[in-house]
């Protein structure tokens, strides 16, 4: 793993009581409670097969579970906070009932959806908009006390692939959570992780680029986390479908982590722990 010997990440992070040791690389499982993302084999949009899904994933070693219920595919139809909050909550309720060891992440840029999500107990809030598109987010996340993943975007899933005019896509992106997080810690944020938010508001070679720099990243001394699982940054690249892109999923995650990822958010959670294990063998 490259190392910076000046700048010292925070290793630990607090969700609902559970302190995770992020020193030794985890894995966060992909839960869509959407008809339409992108990839067909995470859309599990009934409870059952969501709680289905969680079992599944917690017994290959996911740490964390990240559910959504708003498709942010670029070009995704935009839905009601009524409609994403009716999808999202029994689901939360249902894998909390059945799995109440399971540590949930809550997929939403709305601060009305993360704290009903919370309230029904999810631990951290993974917001792709950064607080940009709900003003409220950074003040919900403050009185909650939760941990926040704050991702990388520019517009909104429904514009941001015409938004990805950069004159340098790493320093633009490492400035933006520099300011970000210390609005955040300003507000008495205590766990912040960051997301380059790679394939939003990125072409292709953007988010290699920030993937090749990604252990800079290190300097802002917070955990990494990369989510690159069967995005277009590798079917595109390599000619194949989502479908067909696990094998580039593992070789792009497996590299997050020679770079310093401390979380990988993958679809194919058995994969990436087995990426995770053999990473961690050879840093011993």
């Amino acid at each position: 793993m490259a190392k910076d010997t000046f700048f010292r990440k925070k290793e630990t992070l607090n969700a609902g009581g559970y302190l995770i040791d992020l020193s030794s690389p985890k894995v966060m499982g992909i839960i869509n409670l959407t008809p339409d993302s992108f990839f067909a084999g995470s859309r599990k949009p009934g409870v059952e097969e969501a709680v289905w899904q969680a079992g599944k994933m917690l017994a290959e070693g996911a740490t964390f579970l990240d559910l959504g219920a708003y498709s942010s595919r670029p070009g995704a139809v935009d839905i009601s906070i009524q409609e994403e909050t009716d999808r999202l909550l029994p689901v939360v309720e249902a894998i909390r009932s059945e799995y109440p060891e399971a540590i949930l992440s809550i997929d939403t840029f709305r601060s009305k959806v993360a704290e009903a999500a919370i309230n029904a107990g999810g631990h951290i809030i993974n917001d792709i908009s950064g607080g940009q598109l709900d003003e409220d987010m950074f003040a919900t996340v403050a009185r909650l006390q939760v941990p926040y993943i704050l991702m990388h975007m520019k517009g909104t899933p429904q514009n941001m692939a015409q938004k990805t005019d950069y004159e340098d896509v790493f320093a633009e992106v490492y400035d933006y959570f520099a300011s970000k997080y210390y609005q955040l810690k300003q507000m008495g944020v205590h766990d912040v992780i960051i997301d380059p938010g790679f394939g939003f508001a990125k072409k292709q070679h953007q988010s290699y680029a920030l993937m090749s720099r990604l252990e800079e990243f290190s300097r802002l001394q917070l955990p990494i986390l990369a989510g690159v699982s069967r995005k277009r940054m590798i079917h595109h690249l390599l000619g194949i479908t989502p479908e067909e892109s696990l094998n580039g999923t593992t070789a792009l995650n497996t590299i997050a982590l020679t770079k310093g990822a401390n979380i990988l958010r993958v679809h194919d959670v058995k994969e990436a722990v087995e990426a995770v294990k053999i990473f961690t063998a050879c840093e011993r």
